[in-house]
This record gives C-alpha cells, sequence and structure tokens, in this order.
C-alpha cells in the first residue's frame, strides 16, 4: 500500500464587523491533543475539494460561513505535526459575525493582528500567522 502525508486545510479568517472594518483573526482553543492556540482547520475528505474542505471546516468549528479570499500557502514540513507528517494548504477567508467554537474547537477568539499569543500556538501555526502578517504589510 502506498503512503502519503495526509492532507489538511487551514482558515486565517479575518473578520470584519458590519461596516467592513477588520476586527481581527479567528484563533481556536483546541479540545484535542496537541492542547493550545491554533487556526482552525482539519483534514480533507476522499472526494472533496480543498477549497470546500476549508469552507467546511470554518462551518464546523467556527459555526461562521466564510468566503475564500486567497490561498495563503501550503506548509509541508514533515516535522510541522508531532503527530505524524502532514501536508497543510492554507487560505485567508473573510467572514462578518462572531465565531462560536464547535467540533473540535472548545472555545474561538478574535485577535487582533497585534494582540497574537504566538508562544500559546501549536504546530506551525506561529510561523504561518507571521508569514501572514508579513504579506499583509506588504
Amino acid at each position: 500500500m502506498i503512503q502519503t502525508p495526509l492532507l489538511a486545510v487551514d482558515g486565517i479568517v479575518e473578520i470584519y464587523n458590519d461596516t467592513g472594518l477588520f476586527k481581527g483573526i479567528v484563533l481556536i482553543e483546541r479540545l484535542n491533543t496537541p492542547k493550545g492556540l491554533a487556526l482552525p482547520g482539519g483534514f480533507v475528505d476522499i472526494g472533496e475539494s480543498v477549497e470546500t474542505a476549508v469552507v467546511r471546516e470554518m462551518k464546523e468549528e467556527l459555526s461562521l460561513d466564510v468566503t475564500i479570499e486567497s490561498l495563503h500557502g501550503v506548509y509541508s514540513d514533515p516535522a510541522r505535526d508531532s503527530r505524524f507528517h502532514c501536508v497543510s494548504i492554507v487560505y485567508v477567508c473573510k467572514a462578518h459575525g462572531t465565531p462560536v467554537g464547535a467540533d473540535d474547537a472548545k472555545e474561538a477568539f478574535i485577535y487582533s493582528l497585534d494582540s497574537i499569543p504566538y508562544e500559546k500556538l501549536v504546530f506551525d501555526h506561529a510561523q504561518i500567522i507571521r508569514d501572514y502578517c508579513t504579506a499583509k504589510q506588504n
């Protein structure tokens, strides 16, 4: 049997208020190990596109409908997840409303870009968010 890395999606969900003002991005407190803060996301199902998967995962974990704005990047370091080799395709998404943690997310929080607790992030999500912040400034 052929073995390949697992395929996941993560969302950098930008939250906007009713007047279109950017409030911040969503981080979740993980329900499962490894515990800590993370970008919302999950695994791509067989027969599912990565675009469909990220929209589904954001709805499941945040109770929000999102619109994909752009592909942020692909993160594939074999050591990025201590559990197994996992490749993540990361999208920047846009949403309105208040995220509510559900499914694998114990809680969901909105963080302004200058208040992100990088030391509490799991996996390589600190690097992903730093890359996002750098790209947003340019």
